[in-house]
């Protein structure tokens, strides 16, 4: 365990660990690292213990401090060890409220909390597979706190459905969006012609992007068959997709493809590493497509194409149903559907850029209402401080 010097040592006010296996790309990493900026202006001492990633830097950079610990280990004996780690980083460095934003980590929060008898909130942040009573068991961990988090309308009653277990606390923060840094009037035009032009497409093309780590479930092969459906399509203006994001292993980079050059279709999608400015990105694209095939508990990417005032085309599930207006901000079709999906872009191509600046415009203005990041923050110190009140007035 190695811990980063930076000013959250001068801070002080109370200190929060925040615990997550990775700092790179996902929805939790970026709470995370948003939370820590807010709780570091807030006065608070915010520490993040994490195996580290891209995000470290801007973690620093926002006040919080790094410590390094091997969060991603799910045997019983590193959580043990990772449990015994925790207990002496309260011990030393007098942390009054743990919180963790994914299982393992949680189990060992939850048993260090307990042995040194501080306060424990946890994010629900994914849709946890729960068909088995095992599998349901290590799940249960998020809710055994002082309290949980539902990222979602959608996320609380998915727990409400699968679980006995009723938590001591349980609120809806939905995921915060940077309004700030995706707003489309702070990317400057020639960012997004610039992106547009490595892209390989043209002034008069329509651009798909569909952002997200390179995993089955986020709907790429769905997006891929949808394409192909456009290859020999000579009416309307010429479609590209662009698919970008972190490749998480196992083969499927190399599937998606293969996917790609076994339909020809060479000329209409891209697939891209994780492209680092993203209100550039969707800046650029027209259309900004989530295909997930598994309810995302939030939906990020379509909140904060939602932000950059973009047109969403989403599956019909999950937090999308919350962070999408259909028919207004975007379109949504039913998961896996190829068909669906090319109708989807095909009408939104041909209903033309007015169109699409309208529904991106409802787009930001629900996103504005609903879920900034100013809100998540907020909404999220509220509960740490009647958290910590509650500890503090309990009888022993």
């Amino acid at each position: 365990m190695s811990t980063s010097n930076n000013k959250a040592d001068g801070a002080t006010g109370p200190a929060v660990l925040q615990l997550v296996p990775q700092l790179n790309s996902g929805g939790a990493e970026r709470s995370t690292v948003d939370l820590a900026g807010a709780l570091d202006r807030a006065g608070f001492r915010a520490l993040v213990a994490s195996e580290g990633g891209r995000l470290v830097p801007e973690l620093e950079a926002l006040g919080g401090e790094w410590i390094r610990m091997p969060l991603e280990a799910k045997s019983p004996l590193s959580l043990l060890a990772n449990a015994r780690k925790i207990a002496g980083l309260i011990r030393t460095r007098n942390i009054s409220l743990l919180h963790a934003r994914s299982r393992a980590p949680a189990w060992s929060a939850l048993w260090a909390a307990r042995r040194t008898g501080i306060p424990l909130v946890t994010t629900w942040h994914g849709a946890y597979a729960a068909d088995l009573a095992l599998k349901r068991f290590y799940n249960s961990v998020m809710l055994r706190g002082d309290a949980v988090i539902a990222n979602s309308h959608w996320t609380a009653a998915h727990m409400r459905a699968n679980y006995r277990l009723t938590p001591k606390k349980c609120v809806v923060i939905h995921r915060g969006v940077d309004t700030d840094r995706f707003d489309p009037a702070r990317v400057h035009p020639e960012r997004a012609v610039a992106l547009r032009r490595s892209w390989g497409i043209a002034a008069e093309g329509v651009a798909v992007l569909l952002p997200g780590r390179l995993t089955r479930w986020k709907g790429q092969l769905v997006l891929i068959d949808a394409m192909a459906r456009f290859a020999r399509d000579s009416a309307g203006a010429h479609l590209h997709a662009v698919l970008a994001g972190d490749e998480q292993g196992g083969g499927y980079r190399a599937e998606i493809e293969r996917a790609i050059h076994g339909r020809g279709i060479e000329h209409h999608v891209s697939l891209l590493e994780h492209i680092e400015d993203m209100p550039a990105a969707y800046a650029a694209a027209d259309i900004v497509v989530s295909a997930s095939t598994k309810p995302e508990a939030f939906g990020r990417v379509a909140a904060e194409a939602g932000a950059m005032a973009r047109a969403v085309v989403a599956t019909d599930h999950g937090g999308a149903r919350e962070t999408v207006l259909a028919g207004t901000s975007g379109v949504v079709v039913p998961p896996g559907d190829a068909e669906a999906l090319a109708d989807a872009l095909r009408w939104l191509r041909d209903a033309g850029p007015e169109h699409r600046a309208a529904m991106g415009a409802a787009g930001r203005a629900h996103v504005l209402q609903n879920f900034t990041l100013a809100r998540m923050t907020g909404d999220t110190l509220v509960l740490y401080r009647e958290v910590l009140a509650a500890h503090s007035a309990a009888p022993g």
